[in-house]
């Protein structure tokens, strides 16, 4: 690789939003460092892609949990690379309500564990190893990828979709943030994007969404401001600014929700008051 080719590790890149970040770096030339654990087909796919795109990228299977793997490779990028300058932590695991049900049930055993270790604890182990090599360019930046679980947790129409624990890892994330802004900075921007319901995500083409009702699936447009859920490609758009082009933008947590948390509420007309 040459010394002035860009880098960016990029987990989940076989899934939607993942793939959409990844071409978005892809497409603007950067050396893409590409983690998966699962979806073999997916993984497949992708690779097929970004060949026939012309990518310049490596996909490894590790599981981001492990610090050993974490370790190794973040070893074999440093092998590749001088410096690293985009670490997107995209990594989680939930249990849609919906779909799974309590964690009561037999086939949720772990399921706690699992959404934390991977939402949280992931993120973590990843971003320590790469610290040093982050630290060694000249304009490096850290994004969290996150949820808005965080905030309306088993609460209000997109309940179905969040899961305790994984409320609980997405709550914990933006402290990470925060942390490792101030730990990094000057010299390091680290942000954090908390998702809300995007296609692919918590939105069309999941399980939890086709298992919804006609009425469930529009009391959760009518609580959307912009009353629709979002697409990957948007959330890639953001990525790519707030990562490569917001320069002055660090230890922030940007939602991408579409107006969600703010409750679908509109803004009445004043009261012509008493006096």
């Amino acid at each position: 690789m040459l010394n002035n080719t860009p880098t960016a590790i990029i987990p989940g890149a076989s899934r939607p939003i993942g793939k959409a970040i990844a071409e978005k770096f892809g497409e603007a030339g950067y050396e893409l460092f590409l983690p998966y654990y699962d979806w073999p087909d997916s993984v497949k796919k992708m690779k097929k892609d970004f060949k026939r795109k012309g990518y310049n990228f490596t996909a490894t299977k590790v599981d981001l949990r492990i610090k050993t793997e974490v370790n190794k490779f973040v070893a074999t990028v440093r092998k590749e690379a001088s410096s690293l300058n985009v670490l997107i932590n995209n990594i989680e695991r939930g249990g849609m309500p919906i779909v799974h049900g309590s964690y009561d049930h037999k086939h949720n055993h772990g399921q706690w564990d699992r959404e934390l270790e991977t939402t949280l604890k992931a993120k973590h182990l990843l971003y320590n190893q790469c610290k040093e090599l982050l630290q060694k360019s000249t304009n490096a930046s850290v994004l969290n990828i996150s949820s808005i679980s965080a905030d309306v947790g088993r609460s209000g129409p997109a309940a179905l979709f969040f899961s305790d624990g994984y409320s609980v890892a997405n709550s914990a994330i933006s402290t990470l943030t925060t942390n490792w802004a101030s730990e990094l900075a000057p010299s390091v921007r680290v942000n954090e994007l908390m998702l809300g319901l995007i296609d692919s995500r918590h939105g069309k083409g999941t399980r939890g969404w086709k298992s919804m009702t006609k009425s469930e699936k529009q009391s959760i447009k009518n609580h959307i401001l912009l009353k629709r859920t979002g697409v990957p490609q948007e959330v890639a758009e953001t990525v790519f600014f707030i990562t490569t082009k917001a320069s002055y933008i660090t230890g922030a947590v940007i939602k991408v929700d579409g107006g969600y948390s703010l409750g679908g509420q509109k803004v009445t007309d004043l009261p012509p008051g008493i006096l």
